[in-house]
């Protein structure tokens, strides 16, 4: 049928909305849903026929597969953006410097093609000058992989400032984790049983290094095993247990503890790194180990050594996290410790022995409040726990007060009544200090405490 269009002679209309003008135009809409995107215009050369009924079909089928892939490719930019954005923002945007370690890390998100993943590390300040170091990989990639290994970057946080231990942190995860699994395989499951759950089967590496007693102890849930060079540049990958990835249960995680020299390199990182579809994993490793045995190389330089060897396109099919620290070891001159027996004259002794110390660091302005502390937390130990007690200074970036004994109750803190004969300790010892807690050994508990150097 022929219409007027504008100032044109509009011969034929299309099923799609398309428009034959004349003999050699052809215009049909590129719609996508309720949106039109645009106009997509065919023309045919002159003196050829006029477009027939099956070419008036076809044209309109070549438009709409069109729009179909602009807007899948559209939606996909825009999640792809997104997760990048909140991938950006759950990653560590600067680590602060640390005590225990120094440290250099490399984060290569995936390439265009699979979509975002959910890689990820971590370096949590711990009491006691420890530091905790974490690496983990979320199954799958996009939006939800990302803000999955969100949740799970907090909780490891969470858990770690509880100074949990790397077996109990990971037993924790995974109970939580196979906890989410469950409620969103009820809250979200299809009528064939299926659900996307990228939290089951997330891997992780937990480390805790000790830069008093230079010990690591760690702990993995299928994840790969971190690199250990010593100071002389040999490298080993310790045979530490695997356990199974976060949310399969059924099996228990297994702890390792080694000495690390000063100057030890500690290497995490994701299989991102050493595994690729064209090479084996074997080899990646050894070609990481290579890498890491130069010993004579910055942090810096071996971060980016390692990737362009292991990833000389700069781009990879998995995301692709590194994290490197070498040890420090806090000098004997930072580090002064007692064994008291626990009988009530240990709380004078321990006030003695205590500012006697300040006054050797030149740091008698803390003196009044340090004297507080030590008193009620050893008058605690020597009521409630078991001797023998130990207490302990550090002097790092602030000054720490530790006693521990071997009972395993941790103190509380409230408010007294106005004709209760005890109880407010520990309400001033939170008042005179910044930070304080608790954390658990084999052996017992350790209470500490942290307070602000002076401005001088």
């Amino acid at each position: 049928h022929e219409r007027l269009v504008g100032s044109e002679m509009c011969i034929r209309a299309s099923s799609s909305g398309g428009l034959v003008l004349d003999e050699t135009t052809l215009v049909v809409p590129l719609r996508a849903g309720n949106s039109t995107l645009g106009l997509v215009t065919f023309l045919r050369g002159g003196g050829s026929a006029t477009f027939d009924s099956g070419e008036v079909a076809l044209a309109d089928e070549l438009v709409a597969r069109t729009a179909v892939s602009i807007d899948n490719a559209r939606r996909f930019t825009r999640e792809r953006t997104a997760s990048l954005a909140l991938q950006r923002q759950l990653l560590p945007q600067h680590v602060p410097e640390q005590s225990a370690v120094d440290l250099a890390y490399r984060y290569l998100p995936t390439d265009d093609v699979t979509g975002v993943g959910g890689d990820w590390f971590d370096v949590i300040p711990l009491s006691g000058t420890r530091v905790g170091l974490v690496v983990g990989d979320v199954v799958g990639h996009g939006l939800q992989a990302a803000a999955t290994m969100g949740r799970l970057r907090t909780t490891v946080r969470a858990f770690a400032q509880m100074d949990l231990d790397p077996v109990e942190l990971l037993s924790r995860l995974d109970d939580l984790v196979a906890q989410s699994a469950e409620e969103q395989r009820a809250e979200l499951g299809t009528p064939d049983g299926t659900y996307a759950d990228v939290t089951t089967g997330a891997t992780c590496l937990y480390a805790v290094y000790d830069p008093v007693s230079r010990r690591c102890v760690m702990a993995r849930a299928g994840h790969l095993p971190p690199a250990v060079v010593d100071p002389d540049g040999r490298v080993s990958f310790p045979e530490l247990p695997a356990g199974p990835p976060l949310g399969l249960g059924g099996l228990p995680f297994e702890s390792m503890e080694i000495e690390l020299p000063v100057g030890s390199l500690l290497a995490l990182f994701t299989d991102g790194l050493v595994e690729a579809r064209d090479r084996d994993i074997d080899h990646g490793l050894d070609t990481l180990g290579l890498v890491l045995s130069d010993r004579h190389a910055s942090l810096e330089e071996l971060c980016d050594r390692a990737v362009a060897e292991l990833l000389p396109d700069g781009s990879t099919a998995d995301d692709t996290a590194l994290l490197l620290v070498r040890t420090r070891e806090l000098d004997t001159s930072q580090v002064i410790e007692w064994e008291l027996s626990a009988e009530p004259v240990a709380a004078g002794r321990a006030r003695d022995l205590a500012t006697q110390q300040l006054h050797d660091w030149g740091l008698e302005e803390l003196s009044f409040a340090t004297e507080l502390v030590v008193s009620e937390l050893v008058t605690n130990a020597v009521r409630y726990a078991e001797g023998p007690i130990q207490v302990r200074l550090i002097r790092d970036r602030t000054l720490l007060c530790e006693v521990a004994d071997r009972g395993h109750t941790s103190p509380h803190l409230r408010h007294s009544g106005d004709e209760d004969e005890g109880g407010r300790g520990l309400f001033i010892v939170a008042q005179l200090v910044q930070r304080w807690g608790t954390r658990y050994t084999p052996s017992g508990k350790t209470i500490w405490t942290e307070q602000a150097f002076p401005t001088r």
